[in-house]
């Protein structure tokens, strides 16, 4: 299973030269670039006249335990479904997020806060290299099972910087909303993957085919991700919104959303399963569709109502993606979908941007009162109309879908470098090809001795 000595060679060479480097380069912008923020440097906050309780700190880390426990946790056990691949989708996972951090701290960093030639961080940029590091997973999810380490590594390093440029464009030149990263982080990281898995088609995947199936136990390890993303997704789309009213209003509208999606999934999947009997590649994904498709509306005037039908929605199309399209996707697009991306992601996300359009564009004054600031505040100045604000959002779409296809394709023509490890076709969607896995030296599976071959050793 390991291969010819030259491919394992190169297998020893290009992962820690890659890793070493990456880290070093990044430890020596880091130590140029890098400082604290003024509410984290010991000598600038104490110059201010503040209680130490009014410390961002206290505000906005219970979110980014819950965004780390997504990221880490949540993404990397939701991708175990494979049944010879979950050392290298939780591993994989932890890998590409930590260096995802570090560099999506530096991309937004010089982006969004750099002053006095410095980047500035704290906890708001620990939560949006979080976000960004998101993005990357959803594309690792596309590609699953068909990629190696260095390969992925050099996936991220590209998308990082693509995903910053892109978040930049939408949110400070165009000035749309996307608290929950509808747009600049599911959309964006479906299509950036499912572009990225097209350039990277294998005619050949037949022969691994036997491999890309679950089993009882690794179906029943990927349902402790969903349930991590389920629990915490409320935070994930409030994180970054604006303290009291309107974090409130978002974590209230993903927790109704998801609760709709979850009865939506089910309903689907028992409709159009083999005997009315559900699916539990259905139940792991769609469910949480609802998360991802009020990313964008979430902080809006949504309604409690909104929330639920758009959840609904979300989930009954999720779950049709999965029993319908994800084949056609492969057969006349030739888009191998591993996780089915574009079912939880892509889809969702663009219906999420399209519902943000709508509760935009029926944006007033009095629907928001005073609140209309912090959630549209060029309308609130009078800069722009709601139906303006809306147009804005849509073109914020179309900008998502480009950035995230041109990505894609060059990410693709990237990874297909022919000196860079990637798996056989005959190999692909196994843990052995990348990872020492207990008993695959052994000529055959150990079993417990029967008492009469017990006793007979004895």
């Amino acid at each position: 299973m390991a291969g010819s000595p030259s491919r394992s060679a190169s297998r020893r060479l290009q992962l820690p030269l890659l890793c070493l480097f990456l880290q070093g380069a990044t430890a020596v912008l880091f130590a140029v670039f890098v400082r604290y923020n003024h509410e984290t440097d010991a000598s600038l906050w104490h110059r201010g006249n503040h209680s130490n309780a009014d410390n961002e700190f206290y505000f906005r880390y219970p979110s980014f335990q819950d965004v780390h426990a997504m990221v880490f946790v949540g993404f990397g056990f939701l991708m175990v479904f494979l049944q010879r691949y979950g050392f290298s989708s939780v591993g994989f996972t932890f890998l590409l997020a930590a260096f995802a951090l570090q560099w999506s701290t530096l991309v937004q960093g010089f982006l969004h806060s750099f002053d006095s030639g410095h980047i500035h961080v704290g906890m708001e940029s620990m939560i949006n290299a979080d976000f960004c590091a998101g993005a990357v997973l959803i594309s690792f999810g596309a590609v699953l099972g068909k990629t190696g380490p260095a390969q992925l590594l050099l996936m991220a390093l590209l998308e990082v910087a693509l995903f910053g440029i892109n978040e930049f464009v939408l949110l400070n030149l165009l000035r749309v909303r996307d608290a929950g990263g509808s747009m600049t982080i599911h959309t964006f990281g479906a299509y950036f993957g499912l572009v990225l898995s097209r350039v990277l088609y294998r005619p050949q995947l037949e022969k691994s085919r036997h491999r890309q199936g679950s089993v009882y136990h690794s179906d029943l390890f990927a349902m402790i991700g969903t349930i991590f993303l389920w629990i915490f997704w409320p935070s994930f789309n409030s994180a970054l919104t604006a303290l009291g009213a309107g974090q409130h209003r978002t974590a209230l509208n993903t927790y109704y959303s998801l609760a709709a999606s979850t009865l939506g999934t089910f309903a689907l999947s028992a409709l159009v399963g083999e005997d009315g009997r559900l699916d539990m590649v259905h139940i792991q994904n769609a469910a949480l569709a609802g998360g991802v498709v009020v990313g964008t509306s979430s902080e809006m005037m949504l309604t409690p109502f909104g929330a639920l039908a758009a959840g609904f929605l979300a989930g009954t199309v999720s779950t049709l993606g999965y029993k319908f399209f994800t084949p056609i996707l492969e057969l006349k697009f030739k888009v191998q979908d591993t996780c089915g991306v574009h079912n939880l992601h892509g889809m969702p996300g663009v219906l999420g941007a399209l519902l943000g359009v709508l509760v935009a564009g029926l944006a007033t004054h009095e629907a928001y009162g005073d609140g209309l600031e912090s959630v549209f505040p060029l309308i609130a100045e009078g800069q722009r109309s709601a139906t303006s604000q809306a147009v804005h959002q849509l073109f914020g779409l179309f900008v998502t879908l480009l950035f995230a296809s041109v990505g894609g394709a060059l990410g693709g023509l990237l990874l297909k470098l022919p000196f860079l490890d990637s798996p056989p076709d005959s190999q692909c969607y196994e843990d052995q090809v990348h990872w020492e896995v207990p008993g695959e030296h052994e000529d055959k599976v150990q079993r417990p001795l029967r008492m009469e071959e017990a006793d007979t050793q004895a």
